[in-house]
């Protein structure tokens, strides 16, 4: 379940200058990498040492601390996990940053509720960049009771939910006014605002509008640098320390960002590398299938010709082909007209060769009998038999002396002998 928060946008609730530079920090930026609750809360161990909302020294930007607050701003933490991070037993930090959203996000209504547990916790840890230690309980008082938190605004607690929270805290016999381990609750007179870096004041300068003083200017002519004390150190024996550890933190946070930067440039140089390796295979395979379309395109020509030459040889096949059927049809158109002459020669040669032997025939030899004719055959015989038995020799002998007075044809038609008048056949 997700904490009930006030329905505000969170761009509205954080100071626009503040959250216009966590946007564009390049430090948000690679908090995208980011997927878990966990890997941010490991993020929080390693690089936040106070939750001011600016870096310190001389560096210029929103702190590590806001710009993981902003991430947990965009995950929308549940009741669980921010359970979690208020008890956290490892950082004081990383329940600092659960405090900040609370009071960043959550329903003023509710705020009581969860910041009541902690109220007397006496675990101590140094919320600003100067070293000044407090303890998680008058952090936690600071919160509720304070507008300004170091060089920025909270969200403003409505008045009758601010007089019950003040009610609680003087029934519990705890302080109800701001101790100032926050800033001042005012930001004219915090001197905290004087030690503002002028790179920092030039960017809200030029998010508002107006002109950005000059930074040597806006050292020596700021009214509030000018009668600002100095800051004030406890007085204890680590003091030497306590004011010795600013310089030491903003040191350490310069070479972090130097670190940064040399990670990011490293990166940068990776990603060029990857960028012309992935272009070099780009090319390597566009020249590959470069050369398996030119062998595709040998390979459809050599097919090509292949046809090409099938073609032409089924093309000379059917030339050949008709070319030896048309001189088969001519040969034997010339054969049987060969054989024809050869025939009618022949016929001719053999009328010519009879007609030459031009010699007598008989009456037997040339009459024309029917060959076929059985019947008549065998009846011309009995009708011979008997003549010769009825006539003898005398129907030869006149038979023999009527042949004798036929005369002979010269023609070469053939002689018809005609025997016993009409009634021979």
């Amino acid at each position: 379940m997700e904490i009930q928060t006030c329905g505000k946008p969170i761009d509205s609730l954080l100071e626009k200058v503040l959250c216009m530079n966590i946007l564009s920090s390049d430090y948000f930026k690679e908090l995208y990498r980011l997927k878990t609750y966990h890997e941010v809360i490991d993020e929080i161990y390693n690089q936040v040492d106070h939750v001011e909302p600016w870096m310190t020294g001389n560096c210029r930007g929103p702190s590590t601390a806001f710009c993981l607050l902003y991430k947990f701003f965009t995950m929308k933490l549940t009741v669980k996990q921010m359970h979690g991070l208020l008890k956290h037993p490892d950082s004081p930090y990383i329940r600092a940053i659960g405090f900040l959203y609370l009071r960043y996000a959550a329903d003023p209504k509710t705020l009581w509720g969860w910041y009541e547990p902690y109220i007397k916790d006496d675990e101590e840890f140094s919320p600003g960049s100067n070293g000044r230690m407090t303890t998680m309980g008058v952090y936690v008082r600071d919160l509720l009771l304070g507008q300004y938190y170091f060089d920025t605004l909270f969200p403003r607690i409505p008045v009758p939910v601010l007089r019950q929270i003040v009610a609680n805290l003087e029934k519990m016999k705890l302080p109800a006014k701001h101790s100032g381990v926050t800033g001042d609750s005012n930001r004219h007179s915090s001197d905290e605002t004087a030690r503002r870096p002028p790179s920092v004041k030039a960017s809200l300068s030029v998010s508002f509008g107006q002109r950005a003083p000059h930074r040597a200017s806006t050292r020596d002519s700021s009214p509030v640098r000018r009668t600002a004390p100095p800051p004030s150190y406890e007085k204890s024996g680590g003091g030497e320390e306590s004011r010795r550890s600013p310089s030491r933190r903003s040191l350490s946070r310069d070479e972090r960002d130097y670190s940064d930067r040399e990670r990011d440039s490293d990166r940068e140089r990776e990603r060029a590398r990857s960028r012309d390796r992935y272009r070099e295979r780009d090319r390597d395979r566009e020249r590959e299938r470069e050369r398996d379309r030119e062998r595709d395109r040998d390979r459809d020509r050599d097919r090509e010709r292949a046809r090409d030459r099938g073609r032409d040889r089924d093309r000379d096949r059917d030339r050949d082909r008709h070319d030896y059927d048309r001189r088969s049809r001519y040969s034997e158109r010339d054969t049987r007209r060969d054989s024809r002459r050869s025939r009618s020669r022949s016929r001719s040669r053999s009328r010519s060769r009879s007609l030459q032997a031009g010699g007598p025939r008989t009456d037997r030899d040339s009459s024309p009998m029917p060959r076929d004719n059985g019947k008549e055959k065998t009846s011309v015989s009995s009708n011979l038999a008997k003549l010769k038995d009825l006539y003898g020799d005398l129907g030869d002998k006149k038979g023999d002396a009527t042949m004798e007075r036929i005369p002979r044809r010269d023609s070469g038609a053939e002689e018809v002998i005609r025997l016993g008048g009409s009634s021979w056949k």
